[in-house]
């Protein structure tokens, strides 16, 4: 049976871990999530780079049972998909930030776990201090005055490389549109296993840039 990008992740020790879908709480979810973490015996918590909280130590035929407790549900973290988005608290809470990421990002949350050609991840900033690294990241949106910059094809992993910027001054609905439109056509075209930095590499620049602006 294939995997799914939210079923529990096998830790060196033999323990299990979930990554659950909250990356912004209230004091009141976060006491709900911390009775339910005492109740089922977890023995560690951690943040991920995606500022989602991994909790390790849990009995993975108890998943559905922790996740009603807590009121929370398991976010997608492996596999070949789109990982968790990446956001930082953006204009809402920073005073540097220039756009609203948190909205942004919760736009972009449905496409969270599409099965794709590898992984693929997302990162939103609020401005050009990057603190998300969306120009390391296969799509990244960052926030400036007159809107958001489009990045595709960056990554931070073994082969590092920097995004290409495709589109400029983007308002939300533009930015969701053309994410949509990346991955559509990612999925449709790129082989099995390629990443989308090395797919536009293979297709080159141009043809990615008139398949997806026109």
């Amino acid at each position: 049976m294939a995997r799914k990008m939210t079923d529990p992740i096998k830790q060196r020790d033999g323990s299990y871990a979930i990554v659950l879908d909250k990356a912004i709480v209230t004091p009141e979810e976060l006491k709900r999530m911390a009775e339910a973490m005492e109740e089922f015996n977890i023995s560690l918590v951690k943040f991920t780079e995606s500022q989602r909280i991994v909790i390790v130590g849990i009995d993975p035929e108890r998943v559905n049972e922790f996740c009603e407790k807590a009121g929370v549900k398991v976010a997608p973290a492996t596999g070949k998909g789109v990982r968790s988005v990446k956001f930082c608290p953006g204009k809402v809470l920073c005073t540097m930030g220039l756009q609203d990421t948190i909205a942004m990002a919760e736009r972009l949350i449905k496409f969270e776990g599409m099965e794709l050609p590898d992984k693929l991840k997302i990162a939103v900033s609020g401005c050009p201090n990057s603190c998300t690294e969306p120009a390391v990241r296969d799509i990244g949106l960052m926030g400036k005055k007159d809107g958001f910059t489009l990045y595709v094809g960056g990554s931070a992993g073994r082969e590092p490389r920097i995004g290409r910027v495709l589109a400029e001054n983007l308002s939300m609905d533009e930015a969701e549109k053309l994410v949509e439109k990346i991955l559509k056509f990612y999925k449709e075209n790129a082989k099995k296993g390629q990443r989308l930095g090395k797919f536009i590499e293979e297709i080159g620049w141009d043809e990615f840039e008139v398949s997806i602006l026109g």
